[in-house]
């Protein structure tokens, strides 16, 4: 008889624990395989354990490969601004004993070369007894993300039509140098740039061709710079160039080289062929200089001085270079234009301009009916003392001011109108001068001209047909009593786009004159192709007609052709009786002069 002893001992509780742990164990390889993160583990000694599919797929090794490898082996990562290798993560947390986080710019090269952004953390696994069994490491491909993030923060810092470096930039870079200047005694040089005729080749040939002028300048520059030198553009058609650890007569050498460069290069369009300049204004950084004009780190102090050193050079001829020196009478006069800037926009705002008028008389005998009147702008100083126009005209146009100029006299001109109803005229105290002229007047006709002076960056403002057809209806104007005079220089440098806005203001009813007829060159040929309707005989011409035979010629002469191309026309500087009689006998239309009237006031009503 065999007989069988046996030892029962209930595991349910066990058996429920494993189960529990197995499940736990495949819940989180299930999380781990899930997850859009890359995850891998290592044992104590830092040797790979585990990777999940994401991690495998990023570094390019699969789990069974990777296993006992060392992390170094499969998961090298480098700085991706300086291509430096990285310390390993895993290293990190056996020596600090804590979680750490990869640094910015970290890029992973993959087993196949291909390199990711990527961030991550590693996070050491330790027992109860605080002893480090492993380290598991978290990281993701943000590959795209980090490419977005530099593409925005690029375009911040450049330009995007050349890829230089933007204003905003540049000056972080210039203050830079400044400190390198105090700190370390360094001398850089500072050059301001300017192109010239760009406007020439914009105006004709369109926006496109000028972006593509401004490309290939920038190229050319870029190929004369050397590598240490930092170049931007800061402007519409204006550069800067940062010349480090260069001294002034270096850097004269390095930017003469840019203008024989660019005097040299031919811009081709389509069917035109453009010659360019350039003008560039130099200042040196250095303690003596800076110490000298009192200025240590004012970065727009500088950028001004520069570029007024570059105008100094645009106006003694373009294509050439000008160095800032504090007692320079050049530089002292572009300061003071400087000081007009200020004193025009304070003029907009506060409505210090006031307007003035000036009649344009109907000769004797003339077949015409129409009053004419110049309206002109004056300004005003402290002391009320009136400003000549020429005295801050140059400044508007140097620092594109005229457009704001222009809009401030429509505006306030026509509001003018509208108050006295466009019917009632402004007041001559010696009208009856222009009585005697014209046999008969009627002051309130509904025909009366007034006459606007509009700039050539008006004339290329593709928004100004659109503000004044505002005005016209704000203010309930007739645009029949409405005439526009541009100078022919204006009308020359921008034929194609004067021609357009010539026939846009006739379309709304308005008038237009070609003032200073006769200034420009190859004045009848241009004539043909502009509509006008007043000629304005440049004054030149006229002033001494009474004693130059070859003057009254002229005036003779353009005074026909303008007949006989349908056009009145209008003798300027007619300043006494005597050349008033020889207009009149040529058969002129109207006469304008302080020999007829002289410019007086038109008060403004108050604003409302």
């Amino acid at each position: 008889i065999y007989r069988t002893a046996g030892i029962f001992e209930d595991i349910t509780e066990r058996k429920q624990i494993e189960l529990a742990l197995f499940q736990e164990k495949e819940l989180a390889e299930i999380t781990l395989q899930s997850i859009g993160d890359g995850v891998i583990t290592t044992d104590e000694k830092g040797n790979v354990d585990y990777l999940n599919p994401i991690a495998e797929k990023i570094t390019g090794w699969t789990l069974s490969t990777a296993k006992g490898l060392p992390l170094a082996e499969i998961f090298q990562i480098f700085n991706e601004l300086d291509r430096t290798p990285m310390e390993n993560p895993v290293d990190i947390v056996f020596r600090e004993r804590q979680i750490v986080e990869l640094a910015n710019h970290t890029i992973l090269v993959a087993r196949d070369g291909q390199e990711y952004a990527i961030e991550d953390s590693a996070a050491p696994i330790k027992t109860q007894d605080d002893r480090i069994l492993g380290v598991v490491l978290v990281f993701r491909d943000v590959t795209d993300k980090r490419k977005l993030r530099n593409q925005i923060f690029w375009q911040a810092q450049h330009d995007s039509l050349t890829g230089l470096l933007n204003r905003r930039e540049f000056e972080k870079y210039l203050e830079n140098s400044l400190v390198d200047v105090n700190k370390y005694n360094q001398v850089h040089t500072l050059a301001y740039i300017d192109l010239d005729r760009f406007k020439i080749v914009n105006d004709t040939c369109g926006h496109k061709a000028g972006d593509e002028l401004l490309r290939q300048v920038t190229l050319l520059l870029q190929s004369q710079c050397r590598q240490v030198d930092t170049l931007a553009r800061i402007g519409g058609d204006e550069f800067a160039l940062l010349l480090l650890q260069c001294r002034m007569n270096n850097a004269q050498r390095v930017v003469q080289k840019l203008i024989d460069s660019i005097q040299d290069y031919r811009f081709v369009w389509e069917d035109k062929t453009f010659n360019i300049g350039v003008s560039i204004g130099l200042i040196t950084l250095s303690q003596e200089s800076l110490n000298q004009v009192g200025v240590v780190n004012d970065v727009n102090w500088l950028l001004s001085a520069a570029d007024a050193a570059c105008y100094v050079a645009k106006n003694r001829g373009r294509n050439r270079f000008h160095v800032y020196e504090s007692d320079d009478s050049d530089l002292k006069q572009q300061k003071n234009t400087i000081h007009w800037v200020t004193k025009i926009n304070q003029a907009c705002e506060q409505n210090l301009f006031c307007l003035y008028y000036q009649p344009v008389a109907l000769l004797q005998d003339s077949h015409l009916s129409n009053f004419y009147y110049e309206i002109l702008l004056r300004l005003k100083d402290e002391t009320h003392n009136l400003i000549p126009p020429m005295a801050f005209i140059p400044a508007a146009e140097r620092y594109n001011l005229m457009p704001t100029i222009d809009r401030w006299v429509i505006q306030n001109f026509f509001s003018y109108l509208s108050q006295v109803k466009g019917q009632l005229q402004p007041y001559f105290e010696n009208l009856d001068r222009e009585i005697c002229l014209r046999g008969e007047s009627d002051t309130n006709k509904a025909d009366t001209i007034y006459a606007i002076n509009i700039s050539g960056e008006t004339v290329n403002d593709e928004q100004f047909i659109t503000f004044l057809q505002t005005q016209l209806a704000k203010f309930n104007i007739s645009p029949q009593m409405i005439c526009f005079e541009i100078t022919e220089t204006v009308a020359i440098a921008n034929l194609s786009q004067a021609a357009k806005l010539i026939r846009q203001l006739k379309d709304l009813g308005c008038h237009f004159a070609l003032d200073d007829f006769g200034s420009g060159v190859s004045s009848f040929t241009y004539l043909k192709n502009l509509p006008v309707d007043y000629l304005k005989i440049d004054g030149s011409f006229v002033k001494d007609i009474v004693s130059d035979p070859l003057d009254y010629a002229i005036v003779e002469g353009m005074n026909r052709i303008g007949h006989v191309m349908g056009l009145k026309t209008i003798a300027e500087f007619v300043s006494n009786s005597a050349i008033l009689d020889k207009i009149k006998t040529i058969g002129v239309d109207y006469g304008q002069g302080y020999g007829i009237a002289y410019p007086q006031p038109l008060d403004l009503p108050d604003e409302k």
